[in-house]
This record gives structure tokens, sequence and C-alpha cells, in this order.
């Protein structure tokens, strides 16, 4: 791609104007070649990035040296013009085919442009859109619906019902619309049985899922993951979860059944949401935190941590607290 039509597409000033030359893809400094794409977010990275060997640096206007040598991508966020470009630059057309050893039934509708790659299997009345590619031995459920430019990839199940919108992501071992973990027990016999799981799963536009993750559908109403929610590998959301818009799950996190968070939080790694609780919008939960069955956790741009989640300030406190305690006690035993 020309860079003057990667900056026009981005949005970003080039300077110099005139400055016309093919990028091919984007790089680190260090693997730089003369046809890529690099960025620096402080002038210490910007000097690094100009003395390579890259075709062109993307970086902020607020420290970029006069008479640079190379050409120059300016934006206030280079971070994210860096990753908007290198989605540009690795946007191909996408395979059409459908391989012979695809299982499709006959009433399931595929838009076009749409893929099927080996030993993938659709069932009756799903229905594909346009655009979207499905991997090596997924398997797509009876009704289930994808929409534009979805990326499936290989051994992902989708059960029945489950509605994924545009855009949408889900890496190899992804399972969606599982039933949930809800059961009833019989007081005199002390068995189990099934509360029904016959809800639904709704993902939302541009949400990313990662590998081995799996969401259950809903109870009796319904599982929503919104719009732009980026999920990592080895997450489970239960039943009747409610994920909000651009929130960010890192992996081994586990979302008990009817819980909630807000859209814009962040939830570090191996993460614990009992049943019922509530993450507030923008509240920040560090790694291995917990939040008790129906708390609820308030506090826009808030950081919690510990088991119970509580605000990082008292839980630091409450570690220095229980550091002097025990420094105390050993002087008194050494006495």
């Amino acid at each position: 791609m020309r860079l003057s039509d990667l900056a026009k597409a981005l949005g970003a000033e080039l300077r110099p104007p005139e400055a016309e030359i093919e990028i091919a893809a984007v790089s680190s400094a260090r693997n730089a070649t003369g046809d890529t794409l690099v960025f620096a977010e402080d002038p210490q990275t910007l000097a690094t990035t100009l003395a390579s060997d890259a075709a062109a640096v993307i970086a902020s206007p607020k420290f970029v040296p006069s008479g640079a040598e190379k050409p120059l991508l300016l934006g206030l966020q280079p971070r994210l013009l860096f990753a908007q470009a290198a989605r540009l630059l690795r946007s191909t057309e996408p395979d059409t085919s459908v391989h012979p050893t695809a299982v499709i039934d006959p009433s399931a509708i595929l838009g076009e442009r749409v893929s099927v790659a080996a030993c993938a299997v659709i069932e009756a009345q799903a229905q594909i859109g346009a655009g979207t590619r499905i991997g090596a031995g997924a398997v797509i459920g009876a009704g289930a619906k994808l929409g534009e430019r979805c990326r499936i990839y290989p051994r992902v199940v989708l059960y029945p019902g489950t509605e994924l919108g545009n855009n949408v992501v889900v890496h190899a071992g992804g399972v969606l619309g599982s039933d949930g973990f809800g059961y009833v027990r019989n007081a005199e016999t002390g068995e189990y049985l099934q509360f029904p799981q016959q809800g639904r799963l709704v993902i939302e536009d541009d949400v990313e899922i990662g590998a081995n993750t799996t969401i259950d559908r809903g109870a009796l109403e319904e599982t929503r993951i919104e719009r732009g929610v980026k999920i990592d590998n080895l997450v489970h959301l239960g039943h009747n979860v409610r994920v909000g818009r651009d929130v960010v799950i890192a992996a081994q996190t586990g979302v008990s059944g009817s819980s909630s968070i807000g859209a814009n939080a962040v939830v570090g790694g191996q993460v614990g949401i009992g049943d019922h609780a509530s993450v507030g919008e923008q509240v920040i939960l560090g790694s291995g935190s917990g939040v008790l069955t129906h708390k609820k956790v308030r506090g826009a741009g808030v950081v919690f941590w510990g088991r119970p989640a509580r605000p990082l300030r008292q839980y630091l406190k409450e570690l220095a607290a229980l550091a002097r305690l025990a420094r105390a006690s050993d002087k008194q035993g050494d006495s």
C-alpha cells in the first residue's frame, strides 16, 4: 500500500506530504526492512526507529524533530495507528472455497464469499454472513447465526441457536452456547436434576474470543457479550452473564452465572467472580482477585485487588499491617 493512501486511511498527517513509497507490513525497529512501518511513543524510541531500516515511522507530533530523515505518519496515538495500519496491511481477499470434506446441511444459508475449511460441519438452518471464514473441524450448530466477516478458527463449536454479530473472531477450541452449570437438588434423595438450560447466547459486533474459552447460553433468558469485548484464552463465562461494551478479560478468569460486568471494565488474569455479582463500569480488577457472590464492586477507574476484592489502597494497607504484626510476633518469639 502506498504511504499516502495509508495516511489517508488512518487519518494521519504525512510528512513530507509528497512521500510516495510502498509499505508491505509493520515490524519492530530491530526487524525493520525497507518496506516496513514502525512506531514510536516517546523521544527515545523515536531516535531508535529513525535509525532503523524502516521505510517510515508512526509518531506523535509532540516530539518530532525537524528535518527527520524518514517519512513520518503523525497522530496523537501512535500505538493505535500502528495497530490500525497492521490490520489494513494484512487485509486480503478471503478464500471463498468450500472444502469437499465439509458437511453443510442443504437448509443452511451461506452469504457471498464464505469459506468453509476441511471437515467443518454446518447444521440445519444455520446462517453464515458474507465474508465469514469457518475453520477446519469447526461445528456450527442448528439455527446458529453468524454475521459478516467473522473468523471462526479450527475446532470451534457453536451450539444450536448461538448468535454472532459482524466481525467476531473466535479462536481455536472455543465453545459457545453450551449448557450452563445449573442443577436442582432433590432434598429427599440428594440427587441433582439439571435446571432448564434453554436460553440463548448473543455475541455482538467486533468481539474477539480467545482459544479454549467457553461461554454458556442463558438458562431461561440469554447470556450477552456486548460490542467490542476482548476475551483472552481459557476464560469461562457462565449462564445469564452480561458483559458490557469494550470490556477486556484476561486469561483463566471465571465468571459465575447471572453476574454482570459494566462497560469499559478491565478484568485481570485468574480473577474469580461469584454468581449474581456486579462489577461496575470502568472498574479494574487486578490479577488473582475475587468478587464474592452477590457482591457489588463500584468505582470508575478504581483498582481493586485481593480476595475478596477491595480498593488497592486498602489492600496494601492491610498487607502492611499484617507484615507489622508478623514482625512483632517474631520479636516476641525471639525474646
